[in-house]
């Protein structure tokens, strides 16, 4: 199964973050510090190619602690790049954000060379939460549904602190299969465009080997018994704790799925981290390989229709 959504109002956030960049000092990025590989945009990278970019891990509050400082090191390990962790309920977030922007861009300052700051994030990362606490009042829309924010604005932070926000993007194609699974995982992802009995095995294979102390303590497993156990059973086992039940005692496998994510998202699992710089890596090789085979596979079958029709 791919994860893929793209709807139109994110085409038409494309074309307008073309026009934007051309006009900003910088872009600020905001990723979940759950996911920080899957959550940035190759679209975005390419398109602000050059400007100096500020890496925003928020929800770290619900990221395993260890990994964000692995991140975090990775992401400064970047040429003209910062990255701080966040949680953007925090009080101090608007002093941090400035700080570092200007630090990035230390020339632009003063009303007739305002700092231009394009902000940019995946759905349902929390940018609207964060931009709200930084004006200090409700200038975004916000809630638990990905793509509630539709449209640009600009934002004046201080005289010469201009912030332009834009809705939350995804990119026209995921090609890391592990990428996909782990924005729906998120709640990055319209559920009409995902099955959250398959997000929620696929959520479970990483949390039963790498999480497996967090997974038996959430849902009271044996400690002996549970070891063994494949993601179908574990899914069974989350929907008898949770009372996902039919008649007869049966699962429902559905409502197993959604308080499994449900509890993912609202960290009640533990603070987990869904990837590693390494495994990211890896993921993305094979992806590559995977996409090249495609072409290649494309450009052979264009080649002999072409001779067919000779």
């Amino acid at each position: 199964m791919s994860i893929q959504w793209y709807p139109g109002h994110m085409h038409k956030t494309k074309k307008a973050l073309i026009e934007r960049l051309k006009s900003t000092d910088m872009v600020i990025e905001m990723l979940d510090a759950r996911l920080p590989a899957s959550s940035q945009n190759p679209l975005l990278a390419q398109l602000s190619r050059g400007k100096p970019k500020l890496y925003l891990l928020n929800k770290q509050d619900l990221a395993d602690p260890e990994l964000t400082r692995v991140w975090l090191a990775e992401l400064q390990s970047r040429p003209n790049t910062q990255a701080i962790p966040l949680d953007a309920s925090e009080r101090q977030a608007a002093q941090k954000i400035t700080a570092a922007c200007r630090a990035l861009v230390p020339h632009r300052q003063g009303i007739d060379r305002p700092l231009r700051v394009l902000i940019c994030g995946i759905p349902n990362v929390g940018k609207s939460t964060l931009i709200n606490g930084m004006t200090g009042k409700k200038s975004a829309k916000t809630g638990n549904e990905p793509g509630i924010t539709k449209t640009e604005q600009r934002l004046l932070l201080a005289d010469d602190f201009w912030l332009y926000d834009t809705p939350g993007m995804l990119w026209p194609k995921i090609i890391v299969p592990q990428s996909g699974y782990n924005l729906a995982a998120s709640g990055a992802v319209g559920r009409n465009a995902l099955d959250e009995e398959v997000v929620a095995l696929e959520l479970l294979d990483y949390l039963r080997q790498h999480y497996l102390p967090l997974l038996q303590a959430r849902y009271q497993a044996d400690p002996e018994d549970s070891p063994s156990w494949q993601d179908s059973d574990w899914l069974e086992w989350v929907g008898r704790r949770r009372g996902a039940l039919l008649s007869g005692g049966r699962i429902n496998h559905q409502k197993a799925a959604e308080a499994l994510l449900t509890d993912f998202r609202d960290g009640q699992i533990g603070r987990i981290t869904l990837e590693t710089p390494e495994q990211w890596q890896h993921w993305l090789a094979a992806a590559r390989e995977h996409e090249a085979q495609l072409q290649a596979q494309r450009a052979e079958r264009q080649a002999q229709r072409r001779s067919r029709s000779k």
